[in-house]
C-alpha cells in the first residue's frame, strides 16, 4: 500500500485504489492523535466512503474513562476539521456511537471495518452479529498501535495524564 506523507492530503494520486465502497470504524476520538490519524488515513486509503462512528457523551461515561473528555459536538468538530485538512471530509459520514457495535452489525453497505489491534475482538463481536442477522461478514483491517517514546501505546489517557503529547513524545 502506498505510504501517506505526514503534510497529508489523503488523494487518488498518492493511495492505492480503494478495495471498498464503504469502511466503518470508531471509537471516542478524544484529543486526536497520532495513533487516531494512521487508523484514519488506513480507514480512507482501503475505503471510498468512510463512516466513522463517534461515542455520543453518554456511551463515552458508560466506559468509565479515568479522564475527562471532550464533549461529543466538540470531538465531532474536531474530526471534521481535520479530515477538511486532508481533503477527504466530503468522502466521510460522521455518525454517533451509542453502543460498541454502530451501524456495523445491521448496514449491508458497509464492507470492512478498520480497528486497531486493541479492538480487534470486538470487530469479531461484530461479524457474528451480523451472520446472526442475516447479513455477510465484513473484511477485518486492523493495525497495529503506534507506540509513544516510551515504546507504550499513545492514548488520549496518557495524553490528558500529561505524560505524552499528541506525537507520543514524553513531557518531562
Amino acid at each position: 500500500m502506498a505510504r501517506l506523507r505526514k503534510s497529508t492530503r489523503v488523494t487518488s494520486s498518492e493511495t492505492n485504489r480503494p478495495r471498498y465502497d464503504v469502511v466503518a470504524m470508531g471509537g471516542t476520538f478524544d484529543v486526536l492523535h497520532r495513533g487516531h490519524r494512521k487508523l484514519l488515513r488506513q480507514a480512507f486509503t482501503v475505503g471510498s466512503k468512510v463512516m466513522i462512528g463517534v461515542t455520543t457523551d453518554e456511551f463515552a461515561r458508560s466506559l468509565h474513562k479515568p479522564h475527562r473528555f471532550d464533549p461529543y459536538s466538540k470531538r465531532k468538530k474536531d474530526l471534521e476539521h481535520l479530515l477538511s485538512r486532508w481533503g477527504v471530509l466530503s468522502r466521510a459520514e460522521i455518525v454517533p456511537l451509542y453502543d460498541r457495535f454502530g451501524p456495523a452489525i445491521r448496514s449491508p453497505r458497509i464492507k470492512a471495518l478498520v480497528v486497531s489491534r486493541r479492538t480487534l475482538k470486538t470487530a469479531y463481536e461484530i461479524n457474528a452479529r451480523r451472520r446472526a442477522r442475516g447479513l455477510k461478514p465484513i473484511a477485518v483491517d486492523p493495525i497495529d498501535l503506534i507506540l509513544a517514546e516510551d515504546k507504550r501505546p499513545i492514548s488520549s489517557t496518557r495524553i490528558r495524564r500529561g505524560r505524552i503529547d499528541r506525537e507520543g513524545r514524553l513531557i518531562h
